[in-house]
Parts: C-alpha cells; sequence; structure tokens
C-alpha cells in the first residue's frame, strides 16, 4: 500500500491518546542518517537515540542497534538495507523504518518527517515495515 505525502496526511489521523503516540514512541536512528533527525523526533515530544549517542558511536555494529531496539522497544530508522534482510528473515527489529530517499539535503529530510510524522506513527501501530521516500510512504505487510 502507498501513501503520497499529500495524501496521507488528511487520510490518517493520530489521536493524541493513542499508545504510540506522544513519549511511548523510542526511536533509534542509524549511523548513515543524521543526528538532528533524531533531535527533532526529540523536540515533538518522542524518546530518541541516535548511534552517536551509544558507546561506539557510528561504529557501533547492527547486532548491538537490533538487540537495543529489542530491549528497548524502539523503533529503528535506517538507509541500511542490513536491516531489511534481518527484518525479512527474523522480524528483528520488531519496528523498521527504511529511508529510500537517496542522497537529499538534511533539511529537506527532517522537513519528509516533519509533514508525515502523525502518519508514519499511526502506520506503526498496524505494521512493522514501512518506506519512506521522497513522495510517498510505503506500507509492507
Amino acid at each position: 500500500m502507498k501513501y503520497t505525502f499529500r495524501r496521507v496526511i488528511p487520510q490518517l489521523k493520530v489521536e493524541e491518546q493513542s499508545p504510540l503516540f506522544n513519549n511511548r514512541v523510542r526511536f533509534i536512528v542509524d549511523a548513515q542518517l543524521p543526528k538532528k533527525l533524531s533531535d527533532f523526533f526529540i523536540t515533538q515530544g518522542f524518546d530518541s537515540i541516535h548511534t552517536l549517542d551509544l558507546p561506539d558511536k557510528n561504529a557501533t555494529t547492527d547486532k548491538y542497534i537490533i538487540t537495543l531496539a529489542e530491549n528497548e522497544n524502539r523503533i529503528l530508522i535506517t538507509k541500511d538495507d542490513d536491516f531489511l534482510r534481518s527484518f525479512m528473515i527474523s522480524k528483528k527489529p520488531e519496528k523498521l523504518v527504511l529511508v529510500k530517499t537517496g542522497n537529499i539535503r538534511n533539511t529537506d529530510l527532517i522537513e519528509l518527517f516533519e509533514t508525515g510524522l502523525s502518519s508514519i506513527v499511526s502506520l506503526l501501530r498496524e505494521c512493522s515495515l514501512i518506506e519512506i521516500t521522497q513522495n510517498e510512504i510505503i506500507v509492507h505487510s
């Protein structure tokens, strides 16, 4: 199922009482994405960490990131297809957001998440894997 960023916003509404909304949603942002994305989630009231916040920083292993996501119930946001393979084989991490925007400016990336944030959170209530491109949110079931 695909949603364009323009279409998805009016179609999906996240109630403030939603258990996955506000502080209960926890993110971990992988090394291939800017720390500013994690900082953006924090400004929106979410619990978010970036691999730079971890002891081994951006050299943190995929295994450690997956374990941390599982142990702390975090949604992993990444560009790394290795995490997609892990998800497809073992369903770990439990929730994955795959960013497939290509190389875009950090401000444009954050704007995409800002535009689609409530929809992304809403979609993650119902599914475990979503893909974000420059134009759409793709739900994989």
